[in-house]
């Protein structure tokens, strides 16, 4: 890459200090390799695949290695669930036990399609609705969640991230009240992946993308096995062809995930195909829960001594938020910076004010809190570029 000036209002220099930054790290064997973009106003500026799949480093990373996105799948889901109420199928008031009957009971009954988008539904943060089960079915998942997560307080109090539940049942939503009765993996693929052109991109691994997937390897203990009905091993459900995991159970590439970012740049559109409406990614763009904690990631601040921190969340999206804080964004990014991320491994954001987007897919999966640090000074070294 040139160095004597800028190539799309991004300094080459700084964004070969954030490769250099990448590489230092896969040295020191914090992690094995990834891919990063880098762009501004729509033109890529940076597109890296550095480091290895494993830590033998038998399997280099290339640009179209195709990852496990884990929650950075909720992204998609919350298309989805914004598509379905541009179209009136049902609304952020509406009460999740009218489109789910099963989900009733308790204070269950409050519970609002706003609620679980911002993680404030009083639901406990569980990571499966039952100790040892498979979790790639979701008609499996939503009987499990139905029978078994109560709220453990009235919504909109706490704000609490829900890893699996609230994404599980809005996947369900959007299949049970589609006009054309499709299934979760038909819808992101019509709705979705078809029309952006995300090819290398699927809900479970398709048997096409199999040979450029890379196998998931966690750095540290999981929080929780996570079982597919083939019995591929402890995390064998992100192995899963048929698996259907709104949470979780999505995989693409970098450049894939780069046009899905773009398309939420660009107000809801790409290339002609219109997605969403910018009103509703304005609308979802916008702190919802003001200066209230993430329940979930205040322990983690506090294991490492840190100030907790503002949960910062949209409509299915976080936010960069005011606070100079520990975040995944970095600390320059703008305030309504938004984006999503997935355990230890994956983030995408978007920049609004300086039309800035950054996607990281990695290999080896790093604990919470590594992975704020490592991405917060990634991010900050990506905006640093923006000249």
């Amino acid at each position: 890459m040139p160095n004597k000036s800028p190539r799309y209002g991004l300094a080459p220099k700084r964004l070969a200090c954030l490769k250099a930054v990448i590489e230092h790290d896969i040295r020191r064997g914090r992690y094995y390799g990834g891919v990063i973009i880098v762009a501004r106003d729509g033109k890529i500026g940076m597109h890296e695949a550095i480091g290895h799949a494993d830590p033998k480093a038998k399997k280099r990373i290339q640009k179209n290695s195709i990852f496990s996105l884990f929650s950075t799948t909720k992204a998609i889901t919350n298309v989805l669930v914004f598509r379905a109420i541009e179209r009136g199928e049902f609304a952020l008031t509406t009460k999740v036990s009218a489109i789910i009957p099963e989900f009733s009971g308790g204070l269950r009954e409050n519970i609002t399609f706003y609620h679980l988008l911002t993680h404030s539904s009083g639901l406990p943060s569980v990571y499966t609705p039952s100790p040892g089960m498979y979790i790639d079915h979701l008609g499996e998942i939503i009987d499990a969640i139905c029978k078994n997560v109560h709220a453990i307080g009235p919504p909109d109090q706490l704000v609490n991230y829900a890893p699996m539940a609230a994404h599980a049942l809005m996947g369900e939503a959007v299949r049970r009240t589609d006009p054309q009765k499709r299934s979760y993996r038909r819808l992101v693929e019509e709705e979705i992946f078809k029309p952006l052109k995300m090819k290398d991109s699927s809900v479970g691994v398709r048997k096409d993308l199999k040979p450029r997937h890379i196998v998931p390897i966690f750095l540290d203990r999981a929080p929780i096995d996570h079982l597919g009905h083939s019995n591929l091993g402890p995390n064998g459900a992100f192995e899963e062809e048929n698996a259907e995991m709104p949470w979780v159970g999505c995989i693409s590439t970098a450049a894939d995930m780069f046009r899905f970012a773009e398309m939420l740049r660009r107000g809801g559109e790409l290339d002609g195909a219109r997605i969403l409406s910018p009103a509703i990614i304005d609308a979802a763009t916008r702190n919802r829960t003001g200066e209230k904690p993430n329940e979930l990631y205040k322990q983690i601040a506090l294991s490492r001594e840190w100030e907790p921190f503002p949960a910062y969340l949209g409509l299915g999206f976080q936010l960069r938020g005011e606070k100079i804080c520990h975040h995944l964004f970095g600390t320059l990014t703008s305030p309504r910076t938004f984006g999503n991320y997935g355990a230890g491994s994956s983030l995408f954001w978007v920049d609004p004010e300086r039309q800035l987007t950054f996607v990281c897919l990695a290999a080896g999966v790093m604990t919470s809190a590594d992975n704020i640090e490592r991405f917060q000074r990634l991010s900050d070294i990506a905006v640093s570029a923006a000249v």
